[in-house]
Formats: C-alpha cells, structure tokens, sequence
C-alpha cells in the first residue's frame, strides 16, 4: 500500500508541474492561421486550456507564497485542484465556443451558430480520453445546452462573453472563502485580461 501510495503521488506531481510550466510553451510556437472550423476546434481547445491553467495556478502561487510547492507532495490537495481545474477549463470552453461564433456572425457574416454546439460536443467527448470526471462531463454538457437555448449571437461576443469562466474560476479555486472574498476583484480581472489576450489572437489569425 505504501509503494502504491508514493507511485500514485509521484505521478500526480509530475502530471501538475507538466502543466503548470506547459502554458509558458505555447509563446514558443508560431501561431497557426485559422482556416477552418477545424483549426477553430483546436484553437478554442488550447486556448481554453491555457486560461484555465494560467489563471488558477497563477492565483494559488499568489495566494500561497512560498508554500506554493508544497501542494505538490499533498494528494489530497491535488485532486482539489484536478477538480477545480475540470470545472473552470469546461466553462472556459463554453466561453470561447460562444464568442467565437459570435463574432463569426457579426464580422464575417457567418451565420451556422450550430457549429458552437458541435465544437463544443467534441472536445468534449475527446476528453473523455483525459479522464474527466463524468459529473463534470454531464454538468458541462447540460450547462452548455442552457446557454446555447438563451445565447443572442448579436450581443455575446460584446456583452462580457467571458464572465462565467471569471466567475467559475473564483468559485472554484481552492482556496479559503474569507481569503477569497479579499481576492474577488483580482481573481475575476486576472481571467479577463487572459481573455482579451485569446480574443486579440483570435482576430488576428482568424482567416476563413
């Protein structure tokens, strides 16, 4: 049981410092031109990753100093975090997926808005291959067909498109309530300008 335990805990350790240091990676590569819905799939699935990954483990570093590396020996701590993670990275999904079309339809005269609901429905299913815990999975998939039945594709992409990922990012960072509540104004901004980020690349490598 004991060898079992360290193996375990050695491979969430190295599976959360892989990605905590894979976002600084991605301004290494070139950016791909988006040609195509596929391209856009891809996109919104990196991009989505980035921001969820970036923001929550820049605020836990923030918020826990120079402890910030002991919650890597902390299994318990970690699966807080492999669930908060999960739960911020669909949303961010669902964000982007919406702006995208959004603004496809306003600036491009794009108007097949199903594709949000496609792109969204197939990376979800790819990751269930990432092993992503099946309430989320569900939760995700009925929060999403909420949003898409109420979304006006006119407004989204200029009516804070990005606030509910901003929100769930608060909400599940896991990090003490009354630290969080001192935090609220800083966490949710820390996303949006992350957003702004995604949506300035998106305008400029968009070529469909």
């Amino acid at each position: 049981m004991g060898i079992k335990y360290k193996l375990k805990l050695k491979d969430l350790k190295l599976k959360y410092l892989i990605e905590y240091f894979s976002p600084v990676l991605k301004y290494f590569k070139a950016k791909k031109k988006i040609n195509n819905y596929d391209d856009l799939k891809e996109f919104i699935k990196k991009q989505s990753a980035w921001v969820s990954q970036v923001t929550l483990y820049g605020y836990l570093k923030t918020r826990m100093g120079a402890k910030y590396v002991l919650m890597f020996e902390d299994e318990i701590f970690l699966g807080s975090i492999n669930k908060a993670k999960w739960n911020i990275y669909v949303v961010a999904l669902q964000d982007l997926c919406f702006y995208s079309i959004s603004y496809l339809k306003n600036y491009r005269n794009f108007h097949n808005t199903e594709k949000a609901k496609e792109i969204f429905y197939q990376i979800l299913d790819e990751e269930n291959k990432n092993e992503i815990p099946k309430d989320i999975f569900e939760n995700a998939k009925k929060k999403f067909d909420e949003r898409y039945e109420n979304i006006n594709w006119l407004e989204y992409y200029n009516s804070l498109p990005f606030n509910e990922s901003a929100l769930a990012l608060y909400e599940w960072s896991p990090i003490a309530d009354e630290l969080k509540i001192l935090d609220r104004k800083i966490v949710l901004n820390s996303m949006i300008l992350k957003w702004d980020n995604v949506k300035k690349e998106l305008k400029d490598i968009l070529n469909f």
